[in-house]
């Protein structure tokens, strides 16, 4: 089966919802099986399951999802936005900027884009209403907010880019740093652009005395130093990214239990929860990974990369397109199943032209974080939708629109200054 046909396919079966892991699969062993026979194919394919799910590096994900899930159940959540409002509240907008804070906080401990926004939606939410903030940006600030919890790190996403394209995890995540901080000083500002936009009469609160900030920062301190063990000892070179995970969920049950939040039905309810997103995930992982095989074999990765280099563009020129593709596919797909797609046919073009890969793994996730929050798919929007029920989508989606924008500017900076996401890591 020629690649086209196999792409075609590949698109039918994703829009008629199909999963992606199952999706991939599917075309993996026919466009395989078309090429060097059913018998090898489906050896293929269990070698490749095999391997995947034996493999000591692929450790990270379950505990990486096990440090997020117990900081979720140990409540932290509510601390850090208690500090970030602590901090802010008595800014113009100062209760969206601390959600925007608050949300990096978090996502920074649990790695995760969909659970950052439902926990702050739940958190910040019914403060912002309290305190006549309209929905549109109480909404949007929670669900843009939400996103930084793929960037910053540790991040899941950023593990599967990893093992795809066998780069360091350590240093993805060392890459994630400073893009992670420019986006929430980026939402900040898409804040005072909404406000600016729409001027709104807002409930003005005074500002907390010195003792009274740092009395509610006091309740962040595990996470952060949760957070500064893990990437600290990635830096200095202490521990492997997979020996960080292990630290971060000890860690992380370690602080739920000094929280008293160690009970039997929380903590299974947690493990269980682990386990079923672990084993999706892999499975997108091995149907990605098999899926590489038949683009290799069917040579849509060379065909591809002679086209581009044909062309002779510019890296920037390139990078621009890549960003045009990535946009528009994110608006179709969610972010996960985009990344799945586009990385085995994009990262053999990208190391051609010269384009450091790690580099490439935080662009990839800054597009990929516009995914979560551009209509149609927008699942951010959607699990605001859901804490939410009486705000309309299209209300929500209108929010977000200034984080969108900061977002493209965001993506233009790292394409214009590769040091934003390079710089820490080429210090280890």
């Amino acid at each position: 089966m020629d690649w086209p046909i196999g792409m075609v396919l590949l698109f039918a079966l994703l829009f008629y919802g199909i999963p992606i892991g199952f999706s991939l699969v599917i075309i993996g062993i026919v466009g395989v099986a078309s090429i060097i026979g059913i018998d090898p194919a489906l050896a293929m394919l269990g070698q490749v399951f095999f391997d995947t799910a034996r493999s000591y590096s692929l450790s990270v994900v379950p505990l990486f999802l096990l440090m997020g899930n117990f900081i979720v159940q140990s409540g932290v959540a509510d601390e850090i936005y208690d500090a970030a409002y602590a901090w802010l509240r008595h800014r113009k907008g100062g209760l969206a900027m601390a959600t925007i804070v608050a949300s990096g906080g978090f996502g920074s401990v649990c790695g995760s884009s969909l659970a950052t926004a439902a926990t702050m939606g739940k958190i910040a939410l019914p403060a912002m209403r309290r305190h006549g903030y309209p929905d549109s940006l109480a909404t949007g600030s929670i669900a843009a907010g939400g996103t930084l919890g793929i960037i910053i790190p540790p991040s899941v996403i950023l593990v599967i880019y990893g093992i795809l394209t066998q780069q360091d995890i350590g240093k993805l995540f060392l890459a994630g740093i400073i893009p992670g901080l420019v986006g929430i000083i980026g939402y900040m500002i898409a804040v005072r652009l909404s406000l600016w936009m729409r001027p709104e009469k807002l409930t003005e609160l005074p500002p907390l005395s010195l003792r009274e900030k740092l009395i509610a920062t006091r309740g962040v301190l595990p996470a952060l130093l949760l957070f500064l063990a893990v990437l600290g000892g990635i830096y200095l070179g202490v521990f492997t990214a997979t020996e960080a995970a292990g630290m971060g969920a000890g860690g992380a049950i370690l602080i739920t239990a000094l929280r008293r939040k160690l009970t039997f039905r929380a903590t299974l309810a947690t493990l269980f929860d682990t386990g079923k997103t672990t084993a999706a995930m892999f499975f997108i992982l091995m149907g990605a990974l098999y899926f590489m095989n038949y683009v290799n074999l069917s040579g849509l990765s060379t065909d591809i990369k002679t086209s581009v280099l044909a062309l002779d563009l510019p890296p920037i020129a390139l990078l621009l397109v890549i960003s045009l593709i990535l946009l528009i596919l994110g608006a179709l797909l969610e972010s996960l199943s985009m990344m799945m797609l586009v990385v085995p046919v994009l990262f053999p073009i990208i190391v051609a032209v010269g384009i450091d890969p790690i580099w490439f793994g935080i662009f990839i996730v800054v597009a990929a974080e516009l995914s979560y929050i551009t209509p149609p798919m927008g699942m951010n929007v959607f699990v605001l939708r859901v804490v939410a029920k009486d705000v309309p989508v299209g209300q929500i989606f209108r929010g977000v629109t200034p984080f969108v924008f900061m977002d493209l500017v965001r993506l233009l900076l790292l394409i214009l200054v590769p040091a934003m996401a390079l710089l820490i890591p080429n210090s280890m």
